[in-house]
């Protein structure tokens, strides 16, 4: 947490990292923190305005938070929102220019480190933020480019009146803690409670691990057994909720349950970080209502599998290069909003002196949760290629050949695709 300084000295580590950037790649440009409406704009100016413009509580962050060397405080957790413009000359495209360069320097610096925090404040021109302990923050602070529609945008610039409309991206600072300067208060324990005639439960289950029965370094497949490890496992009525689906685990004791996936609805399953609770469920002896206790929420990974592979159009480029668009099919759904890569590595024969080929390729965004993505690659030289598909980081799996007498045992042998 910081102190009442946290919020200017954010603004000016962000003046002077983009200024030490933007200043290499457009001779003479500048970072101002100027109201849009004072912003220069003259044929010989040229830079990017950061305004601060808007200011919101961030509720995750609403609890106090034990700080070092000192008791716990009030504080409040908030996320900045910052405007930036940019000026220059058109005809030279300097505006995009700077914008480009702005936005790279906060692709590569998207957390504002304490390093860069103590070099700022180190700096005289922000002699009058002496005293910020920002630095000394315990969460890490992001840097996100904030999406926003034309619409939202012109709504933005229309609170500054009278200003003409400059070349405009938003980015949004999350998360700044600021102490209070008393320290918090804390009541005196409960002697009795009457919980509406109902008894707290006392033994509620709690999941420390969940990994594949066969090892921790195996990885889970739509046909593995998870292994639950935690305690008060064991109840009367023991169900595991996934994907809002409730199953029956085979094996349960008060440590460990095993619940094997094939018994989990396949639409229930995403491909990708995958959660799962552990729910007690009682009876209550004051209504004859059923009554569900949940465990905490445990997270495990969960990699999809190939099931088919092929190009729809194939190019050759000019320079002998090609050009195609693949449709890998999953076993698993594969949400709007989760990113897919697909890896090609060339396959080649045992013994070869060549070097494989390895690319990586984005997804084509999806419309609509599916089980197909389409990927579009270029510039791929002719070949056989091993495929995978990783879905927000999940990796699937190739294929063994496990044949000992075949003169590719134990090597990858599929999933593969030609293209040429």
């Amino acid at each position: 947490m910081s102190n009442y300084l946290a919020i200017a000295t954010v603004t000016a580590t962000l003046q002077r990292t983009l200024q030490a950037a933007i200043q290499t790649d457009v001779y003479g440009a500048r970072v101002t923190t100027f109201r849009p409406n004072s912003i220069g704009g003259g044929p010989s100016e040229a830079g990017v305005n950061i305004f601060l413009y808007q200011v919101m509580n961030n509720p995750a962050f609403t609890n106090p938070v034990r700080a070092q060397n000192h008791p716990t405080k009030k504080q409040v957790a908030i996320d900045l929102y910052y405007i930036l413009s940019f000026y220059g000359n058109e005809t030279e495209l300097e505006p995009q220019r700077i914008l480009g360069s702005v936005v790279r320097t906060f692709s590569d610096q998207s957390i504002l480190s304490p390093d860069m925090i103590r070099e700022t404040l180190a700096d005289p021109n922000y002699s009058f933020l002496e005293g910020s302990d920002l630095a000394d923050q315990l969460y890490q602070i992001n840097i996100n480019l904030y999406d926003v529609n034309l619409d939202e945008l012109s709504k933005a610039w229309s609170t500054f009146f009278q200003s003409p409309y400059l070349l405009s991206i938003i980015y949004r600072v999350m998360i700044i803690l600021i102490d209070g300067k008393d320290p918090g208060q804390k009541a005196l324990p409960v002697r009795s409670a009457n919980m509406g005639g109902m008894v707290a439960y006392p033994n509620r289950p709690l999941v420390d691990s969940v990994r594949s029965q066969g090892g921790i370094l195996q990885p889970i497949l739509t046909n593995s057994t998870l292994l639950i490890q935690g305690r008060n496992l064991k109840s009367d009525i023991v169900k595991v909720r996934i994907g809002g689906t409730e199953v029956v685990p085979s094996d349960i004791t008060n440590n460990q349950i095993l619940l094997p996936l094939t018994t989990v609805p396949i639409p229930a399953l995403k491909a990708g970080v995958q959660s799962l609770q552990v729910v007690h469920q009682f009876t209550s002896g004051i209504d004859g209502n059923h009554r569900n206790v949940d465990s905490n929420a445990a997270a495990f990974i969960l990699r999809p599998t190939v099931i088919n592979s092929r190009c729809e159009r194939i190019s050759e480029n000019n320079d002998g290069s090609y050009y195609a668009e693949i449709l890998v099919e999953v076993n698993l759904s594969i949400r709007q909003n989760q990113r897919v890569v697909l890896g090609l590595n060339e396959w080649i024969v045992e013994n070869s002196q060549e070097n494989p080929k390895a690319y990586l390729f984005d997804a084509v965004k999806l419309e609509g949760d599916s089980h197909e993505v389409m990927i579009i690659v270029d510039k791929v030289e002719a070949g056989e290629y091993l495929v995978r598909l990783m879905v927000d980081g999940a990796e699937s799996q190739l294929d063994i050949d496990n044949d000992s007498e075949s003169p590719t045992f134990n090597f990858y042998i599929g999933p593969k695709i030609v293209i040429r």
